[in-house]
């Protein structure tokens, strides 16, 4: 049964990519999973990653604080560039250079702690990133549009902040309290985790492309490109910047993810709320939300076969069955001291 479980994990690319062509081909399979059901599924997996962390993760983590400041100066420095170079470069037209742009200033996504914990990267490292991105995007998201793509995008910095609590931080810390109040419970729990994460990220993805589905079928392979191109430099670039700056691989890996990975989500609610006259600014946000989820689930499959040989990331250096206990069954997140200092 282990087996099978993480069989079907590790398929991630495979249910991410089929969720979306399925909704492209009917998107009620996959649009009823909207609105609550988007934020109670991601509460869910945040719970899940709590579960798998401890107080001393953290702590070890925040030892590390110019590891966190790099993965959030990248995420505003390298994505909004990149939007923007690729919708000049590629001669976008104006809603699709917006929306490309847009998304691209957005903060990094929850699902760059899934794909974090599917990959054997520094999940605590990830959660804080993304937390602090999603905190700093209250000033950056509207100034860099506005910069970037020439219009001004108001935030409800109030709503997005409870938002953040709802779906990351209340269940993050729930989580960390049943680690340690109820270690039977975590036993149990976390042998399916990883597969309740796969399921609600590919009912996510599908859902927010059958949202968009007329618009992505006019938008033809310029658009494509162009979204493609943005994620896989932003996995590249966010590699390279963290390698150039002496990281390990264990943490260059959780840079990259989270770099490379973007809140579509929020892309496409600004998009539809700021944007009403250009109403397929929506669409590269759209799009976004499935190449992101098969790259990074593509490269945590990679990741997971292929432990960092340099010596920073975790032991057990070869992965465990998913259920072998309650630290090797979430993904290695363990000891970190001393394997990765900062440079």
């Amino acid at each position: 049964m282990v087996r099978v479980l993480n069989t079907l994990t590790n398929l991630f690319p495979l249910w991410v990519l089929l969720g979306g062509v399925g909704a492209l081909i009917e998107p009620a399979w996959f649009t009823w999973f909207q609105k609550q059901a988007i934020v109670w599924g991601l509460a869910v997996i945040m719970l899940g990653m709590g579960i798998t962390l401890s107080v001393d993760d953290f702590k070890r983590v925040l030892a590390m604080p110019r590891a966190v400041a790099t993965g959030v100066a990248a995420q505003f420095l390298i994505m909004p560039l990149l939007g923007w170079s690729i919708a000049r470069v590629l001669h976008l037209e104006t809603a699709f250079a917006v929306g490309l742009i847009l998304v691209s200033c957005c903060p990094g996504g929850t699902a760059s702690n899934v794909v974090s914990y599917l990959a054997r990267a520094n999940v605590a490292l990830s959660v804080l990133m993304t937390m602090c991105s999603t905190f700093a995007a209250v000033v950056m998201t509207p100034v860099l549009t506005k910069w970037l793509a020439g219009a001004y995008v108001p935030v409800d910095a109030w709503a997005l902040f409870l938002d953040t609590v709802k779906v990351v931080l209340a269940p993050v810390l729930l989580g960390l309290a049943l680690h340690h109040a109820t270690p039977r419970l975590v036993r149990f729990v976390l042998p399916v985790a990883p597969l309740v994460s796969v399921v609600v990220i590919a009912l996510i993805c599908a859902s927010i492309i059958g949202q968009q589905v007329e618009s992505i079928r006019r938008s033809g392979l310029k658009l494509l490109t162009a979204v493609l191109l943005l994620h896989a430099g932003g996995f590249g670039l966010g590699h390279l910047l963290a390698r150039l700056l002496g990281y390990g691989e264990w943490i260059r890996r959780t840079i990259s993810i989270e770099v490379g990975m973007q809140n579509s989500g929020l892309g496409v609610v600004l998009a539809q709320r700021n944007f009403p006259q250009l109403p397929a600014t929506a669409t590269p946000c759209a799009i976004s939300a499935t190449f992101h989820s098969v790259i990074g689930s593509f490269l945590a499959g990679v990741w997971r076969l292929l432990p960092p040989r340099d010596g920073s990331a975790p032991e057990p250096v070869e992965a465990p069955a998913v259920g072998e206990g309650a630290e090797e069954a979430a993904l290695a997140i363990g000891p970190v001291g001393g394997a990765d200092p900062e440079p």
